[in-house]
């Protein structure tokens, strides 16, 4: 097998290293559908074909919005890519407006969709984008055209040869995908990404993930327009590694059962929720059952790799597994060996209690700009620290500037920002690319995130106030779903709070047989639980100086939410808009 250089070269190296029956597996009306290594590639390549005969041109655009990951995107990924021309993959869940600018920013020429609703949501814009000529779905929609009438029009091979002539002329410094990031405020940028960024950065991250080469499952669910999970997936075709696609959020659970994958990649905010459903069903145990459970959670808030804490613990841990642990493996599938976590800070007491549980937690760290990843975990040869996203990996260079910025060199760092010279100018300089995040590295190499740097804040009396890591600690309270530490330019650190709605109805019930309310207006405004999650603050609070503590806090009785505009699509808070929101709640406080 040549070198591989282009991100389509990762099904061919499959093809002639593991040659899979189940390289993609998606479930279509119940059934798990498999889709082999060569029909993977016979189908991107009659995609190829197809385009080609559409007059698809080299650097032409196509952008693909799909409300679920599924074999058909990466075959039309791999279809496109082949042709020279670049994948636009946007959110389904963004605005009609966000899909009309992308559109027209990029001058996508042709939209591949997932379904009705997606269709609809472009149906509404499609008159204002000059550049658009057709659009394609992958479910059957009437009124559209199928997918299939491409995978039709390359059929006849007779025009292979052109397509291999469109392969050898892609060089691996060329453009690949425009990823527009969602972006905390403003216009979402276009991200070029080469196919040399993100084929370095999946060979440079895969001697760190320890994977089982041939013969293993992967369960894919987080979006694959995002490119962590993206880039994942083609460092799993690398490994040969089997990827089932999971039907959606809201069916995870039965997906877990029904794959029992080996890896797969998470958000801190999914683990938040597993973590928080196993701890309410060992609330929910008596007796013996309860008492074994909790000391199982203690002794797993305890964890430390590598058995440094000795001998008497190793053999605790072992009971706990065994009793208790071994419950939520089941839970997961049974037979899960790796969770990749990215896209957000992890809770140290989370990686410690999924590690104690014999399901180790993998953090790293990365942006879009750098196609993601610039450091993760291994938890193999030491290379694994709680608290740290792990070392820097071989062949990216990271400094930290005077300011505590972490800058990266590298070649997974980004071509620059479409269309944009000046945004581009401002993140790429003197060589290296600002990342816009705080950080340190420490004696042994470990990179260690503080914060964002455009979210610090300093109050009035000069200080300095890092939100994010406030934000975290608070996180660990059940009460707690959301918050967002205020402050900027006033006396004192403030916060809005999003309760955990449905884990304050359950104390309120089993505690105190508590009315709260049937709304969750009724619920915030509740003197008892606004005076019990005051002491989730005052408990917190401890940790901090007396100008980093939060003072203040409002209750907020809606759910935050992507769709409602509280969170970006990689579920960060989106804090100019959080503000204006809840600006009568800012008042009340600061007023």
């Amino acid at each position: 097998m040549k070198n591989i250089t282009r991100l389509f070269d990762f099904p061919y190296h499959q093809l002639e290293k593991y040659n899979l029956k189940d390289a993609l597996v998606t479930k279509y009306d119940g059934q798990w559908i498999k889709t082999s290594t060569q029909e993977y590639l016979d189908k991107a390549n009659a995609i190829s074909r197809g385009l080609l005969r559409l007059g698809v041109n080299r650097n032409d655009k196509i952008a693909i919005i799909s409300s679920n990951n599924r074999t058909e995107w990466h075959i039309t990924d791999i279809g496109v890519l082949q042709t020279g021309a670049q994948t636009v993959p946007m959110y389904p869940t963004i605005s009609a407006e966000d899909y009309e600018y992308i559109l027209n920013h990029s001058e996508s020429q042709y939209v591949f969709v997932s379904d009705l609703e997606v269709y609809e949501k472009l149906q509404s814009i499609k008159s204002n984008v000059p550049s658009l000529k057709d659009v394609y779905s992958y479910n059957d929609i009437v009124g559209c055209k199928s997918w299939k009438e491409i995978l039709e029009l390359g059929s006849d091979d007779s025009n292979q040869d052109v397509v291999e002539d469109r392969k050898n002329n892609v060089a691996t410094t060329d453009l690949a995908t425009i990823i527009y990031t969602s972006g905390t405020t403003g216009r979402p940028k276009g991200v070029m990404l080469s196919h040399q960024n993100i084929v370095s950065d999946v060979l440079m991250s895969a001697p760190r993930v320890p994977l089982r080469a041939g013969d293993t499952r992967a369960l894919s669910f987080l979006p694959i327009c995002h490119i962590f999970e993206r880039m994942l997936t083609y460092l799993y075709q690398y490994y040969g590694i089997s990827i089932y696609f999971a039907e959606s959020i809201e069916k995870i659970s039965d997906n877990l059962k029904e794959v029992k994958p080996h890896v797969m990649s998470v958000v801190p905010r999914l683990l938040e929720k597993v973590y928080d459903k196993i701890y309410a069903k060992g609330a929910d145990l008596t007796g013996i059952k309860k008492a074994l459970f909790f000391w199982a959670l203690d002794l797993g808030m305890e964890y430390k790799p590598y058995k440094q804490n000795g001998a008497f613990y190793e053999f605790k841990l072992k009971i706990a597994r065994k009793l208790i642990f071994s419950k939520w493996q089941e839970g997961l599938g049974g037979e899960l060996e790796l969770l990749v976590s990215g896209s957000a800070a992890l809770q140290t007491r989370l990686t410690k209690v999924f590690c104690a549980a014999n399901i180790p937690v993998m953090e790293g760290y990365g942006l879009t700009e750098t196609s993601p990843v610039i450091s993760v975990n291994d938890m193999r040869n030491g290379g694994f620290r709680v608290g740290t996203v792990g070392k820097i990996l071989n062949g990216v260079e990271v400094k930290i500037a005077e300011d505590g910025e972490i800058l990266c060199k590298g070649p997974n760092v980004m071509m620059g920002y479409y269309k944009d010279e000046t945004q581009t100018a401002d993140v790429l300089k003197d060589g290296y690319f600002h990342t816009g995040d705080i950080g340190e590295i420490d004696s042994d190499g470990f990179l260690k995130i503080t914060d964002r740097k455009k979210e610090m804040f300093k109050t009035s009396g000069g200080k300095y106030v890092a939100p994010q890591i406030l934000e975290n600690a608070f996180k660990q309270s059940r009460f707690i779903e959301q918050i967002m530490v205020i402050g900027d330019g006033e006396k004192m650190p403030a916060a809005f709070i999003q309760p955990n709605f449905e884990f304050v109805r359950e104390w309120a019930h089993r505690h105190h047989d508590l009315n709260v309310g049937a709304s969750n207006e009724e619920l915030c405004a509740n003197s008892k639980v606004i005076e019990r999650i005051q002491e989730e603050i005052d408990h917190c609070n401890e940790k901090f100086g007396n100008w980093e503590k939060v003072k203040r806090f409002e209750l907020t009785p809606d759910i935050w939410t992507i769709d409602a505009g509280h969170l970006t699509p990689t579920m960060k808070l989106r804090r100019k808009i959080i503000k204006e929101k809840y600006s009568d709640l800012y008042q009340k406080i600061y007023g």
